[in-house]
Parts: structure tokens; sequence; C-alpha cells
């Protein structure tokens, strides 16, 4: 038998054995009997099933606690929809379950039998929830992007979401086929007035969801080690005041965008300030309280999917 058909047998025996032990609720004794292998079989077997991502689990149970928080959040900074999910204590800056969350949140949005616009931004979150989000046909959707995915080097982004979920669901998308940001304000205001980009951009105006990440500007701001902006730009507007960017819009604790910096030659998108459309931002971590906090406080965002430490912070 060929190496790919040996693979595919054994992913087939691993989906059989996820299915025995998470499903049919057998132990891995009885697994291993079924399948005539050892119990150390099985016990791969099963690993090699979750590892594979061949059977994936979704938290339905409301935890107390965390909706004990979720209403805390929404009530002090009016949120129209807030969802937190327990932490993870071994890996508490891990994005798993917040994606998990707004992968939910699409699927759900994608569902409607109705033509919505769905606009994303950028970040590890907001991959990791397309990534999650279950193939379905839906060609009557729009999927838009709200921020410029072409780095300095003239490289593409690799967390450009877009795509990404087109590909999932058929829904026509609109890629920010630009520079995340251009060498003058001129030369930005240039490209907007641009027939194609200007159609993005109406767009994206008219979004029924709007899913971001939030990003925090210190000497490990993601926007620098992804390369959309120099350490002597991130410099310049964290002297400015800058503690956290949406879709590279940057802000100050006060969550007021900052008025120069990178910010007069992004090319993204910029926030409605107060949010009028739902803008949910997915966000978690000690890394990014001050920015998240911020966020909320300027109502840049008026949705939250985060984890139940990050929660507790933010209201502390």
């Amino acid at each position: 038998m060929a190496t790919g058909d040996n693979d595919k047998s054994r992913l087939d025996d691993a989906a059989r054995a996820g299915w025995l032990y998470f499903i049919a609720g057998h132990t891995q004794d009885e697994i291993a009997k079924m399948l005539q292998v050892s119990r150390a079989s099985a016990q791969r077997l099963v690993s090699l099933c979750l590892a594979e991502r061949l059977i994936t689990f979704r938290l339905e149970h409301p935890i107390a606690s965390c909706m004990e928080l979720s209403a805390q959040l929404k009530s002090r900074f009016d949120l129209v929809h807030c969802d937190v999910v327990p932490t993870d204590p071994a890996a508490p800056s891990a994005a798993a379950g917040i994606a998990e969350r707004c992968a939910n949140l699409l699927e759900l949005t994608l569902r409607s039998e109705t033509p919505v616009i769905i606009a994303l931004g950028t970040g590890r979150a907001v991959r990791a929830a397309v990534e999650r989000v279950s193939p379905i046909d839906r060609p009557e959707h729009q999927i838009v992007s709200l921020v410029g995915n072409i780095l300095a080097d003239g490289s593409a982004s690799f967390f450009d979401t877009v795509g990404r979920l087109a590909d999932r669901t058929g829904a026509r998308h609109y890629p920010m086929p630009l520079p995340f940001l251009m060498e003058t304000q001129d030369e930005r205001d240039r490209m907007a007035r641009i027939d194609a980009i200007a159609k993005v951009k109406a767009v994206a105006d008219r979004a029924d969801v709007k899913l971001i990440g939030i990003g925090q500007m210190d000497q490990k701001a993601q926007m620098h080690v992804d390369g959309f902006v120099t350490r002597e730009e991130l410099t310049e507007m964290m002297r400015l005041g800058a503690v956290g960017e949406i879709t590279g819009w940057a802000y100050d604790a006060k969550g007021r965008l900052i008025k120069g910096g990178t910010n007069r030659r992004l090319t993204s998108i910029p926030p409605d300030v107060p949010a009028k459309t739902m803008t949910i931002a997915a966000a978690l971590g000690p890394a990014k309280i001050h920015a998240i906090r911020a966020a909320l406080t300027g109502h840049l965002i008026n949705g939250l999917i985060t984890d139940e430490a990050t929660a507790h912070a933010i209201l502390a």
C-alpha cells in the first residue's frame, strides 16, 4: 500500500477511535477491543484524532462566572455583545477559546437567509476564528477587508482573513489591495479616491458585523512584529501616547485616535467613533488589558470576546 493510503487509513482509524471515545462514550479499553488494537494504540489514535482536528468541540454550557463577567462588561461599557470564555491556566494568552466563540458568532451570522456583509480585520485571533468556521454555501453574502493587506516589503500579510472565509462560504469577497501604510498622507488620500478602493470602502461602510483584533502598542506590538511598521514608527506612536490599535488605527488611553504618526498614512478604513455597526473585538491577555480598556472607554468597539482573567483585569 502506498504511503498516502497508509496515512488515510490511519486517519480513518483515528476518526473512528475519536467518535467511539468522545461521542459514543466508550473507554479506551473498549475501543482497543473494538478496533482490535492494543490499549496504547487506541490511546494514540484518540490523541491523533484531536491533533488533526478530526473532531472538534464547542462549549455550550453557560458558565455562571463567565456570564456574570459578561453582564458587568456590557453594563459598564454599554456593549451590545459580550462573550467571556474560561481562561486556560496553563496558557493564559492562548486564543483558542475566544477564537471558538468568534467562529460561532460568524457561523450564526452566515446562517442568515438574508444577505449580510461581514467586515474583517487582521490578527491571530481573527485568523484562528476563520479557520474554525465550518464550510457553508452562502454565495449571497459578502466578506470585506478593513485593512490593507500588503506589508512594507511588498509581501502579502499572513493574517489576511477575507479570502480564507470566502473559500469556506462561497461568498463574494473584497480584499483591500493596498499597502498597510503609504509613504505620505497625500499619497494615501489619492489612493483612497481610486474607484476600486472606493467601492471596497463603500461595501465596508454597509457592513452588518465587524470582527477585529486589538493590538497593544509597546515594544512587542504585533504591528511591528508582523512587519507592518518599523521600530521607529512604533516608537513615534508610543511617544504620541498610543496604547493600542484596531485595524492599525492607534489610540490613546482614553480611546481617542492619535492625530499624527502612522495614522496619517494608514490605508485601513477608519473606525466610527462611537461605533455604530456591531463592532466586536477579540482580544485577551495581560499585555492587551490597557489597550482593550481604552478601546472600550472610547467606544471604538461595542462588542468584546475575551476570557475570564482579562475580564477581571478590565473591570478592576
